[in-house]
């Protein structure tokens, strides 16, 4: 059956259609037609001069809905997680394993393949974030846990390359080899840097090993300076470089969001992260991770030393804070969240963007960007 979702104004994720309709078939995207121009076969579905646009991903997501990948290694958890978010406009997410024990991280993997095998709306695939990274930049994660990748190490890792459509790790140069990032680049891995004191020029060589991306832009990171330009100058001076940035207001200051947005090099862009933790879509008032007490308070999750501890917002959230805060245009705020990070993560042939035959997941907005409802493979997983 063809679904003609009509009356609506759309964007692409780069170009406006108005007073158009948009086809879905098996699942995918079949066009953008005028009234004029639709299929007599189509099933008319009026969307009452709504706003659709290309469906969210998050390629750091820690919980919601209240579980904790680091809690709840199960493919029950893996779907409540992606379902709270579905409820903010987010059709595809990495879960994130923040850094833990060997055998959390061997149970989370094995989660993520059940979940992948049930196909769960929504699930993209893992985010392993540590536990080989600096202790020196550990944020939130914990220090007992943080370690060298040793070899046996590399050989699991090498053993799930290739089994979900994205498997995205976070190390630092601290704790792992130019060799160890070749390898993993090459067996199907997004490797990431972050959590490091890394050097520019450290930077560059495992930009050349095979690194992709930065893990939460300025955050646990060699801050740039006049003549050390760290981890942040690496991000938005090479160029192949993609960059996640958390846009809650709390995590970075929205004048320097500002000037990293303006002075990034491309094609590598930077893109929306939520590094989002169980209280997402609950009224929690905060949670625990390796034993410590995560406080909610005012929009931010901090340990009792205040040091921030993930972030407590949405991905529909952090798309109007960037177009409301920082004044960006609406279509690149949306691009943010859905064409850049797919693009980063070497998804953007199928999502990211709606055009023919690319996955129908998108996310119907009113006139004042409230969500109306979340579509993952043509279909409706969400109606507020």
């Amino acid at each position: 059956m063809m679904r003609a979702l009509t009356n609506a104004r759309i964007f692409d994720g780069f170009t406006w259609h108005d007073d158009s309709a948009l086809l879905i078939e098996d699942g995918k995207v079949a066009g953008i037609v005028g009234v004029s121009e639709l299929p007599s076969k189509a099933e008319r579905t009026d969307s009452h001069s709504a706003i659709i646009v290309p469906g969210f991903i998050d390629l750091q997501v820690n919980g919601g809905g209240g579980v904790m990948l680091n809690d709840d290694q199960s493919v029950d958890g893996i779907r409540q997680i992606c379902a709270a978010h579905a409820k903010f406009g987010t059709t595809s997410l990495l879960p994130t394993l923040i850094t833990d024990t060997p055998e959390i991280t061997a149970a989370a993997i094995q989660a993520g393949l059940e979940a992948k095998k049930a196909a769960i709306p929504g699930f993209l695939g893992l985010h392993l974030e540590g536990p080989h990274l600096s202790i020196a930049r550990k944020g939130t994660h914990h220090p007992d846990l943080i370690r060298p990748m040793e070899h046996i190490d590399l050989e699991r890792l090498l053993a799930i390359g290739h089994s979900f459509d994205v498997l995205m790790i976070t190390v630092a140069p601290e704790n792992t080899t130019t060799e160890q990032v070749r390898a993993l680049a090459n067996s199907g891995f997004i490797v990431s840097l972050g959590h490091t004191n890394a050097s520019y020029e450290t930077a560059q060589a495992y930009a050349d090993a095979g690194a992709r991306t930065v893990t939460h832009l300025f955050n646990a990171m060699s801050p740039l300076e006049n003549r050390t330009p760290g981890l942040v100058g690496a991000a938005l001076d090479m160029g192949g470089i993609f960059a996640g940035i958390i846009a809650d207001g709390f995590h970075v200051h929205p004048a320097s969001m500002g000037a990293a947005l303006r002075a990034k090099r491309g094609p590598g862009r930077i893109f929306l992260v939520t590094d989002a933790m169980s209280t997402i879509g609950t009224d929690l008032d905060g949670l625990t991770l390796n034993g410590r007490k995560i406080y909610r308070k005012d929009g931010r999750l901090t340990l009792a030393d205040g040091t921030l501890a993930g972030a407590d917002i949405d991905m529909l959230s952090s798309l109007l804070f960037i177009h409301q805060t920082l004044g960006l245009d609406f279509e690149e705020a949306v691009r943010m969240a859905s064409l850049y990070p797919a693009q980063a993560a070497g998804i953007d042939h199928k999502k990211g963007q709606l055009k023919s035959g690319h996955d129908a997941d998108f996310v119907i907005l009113d006139g004042e960007y409230k969500l109306k409802s979340t579509w993952i493979g043509g279909e409706p997983i969400f109606t507020a």
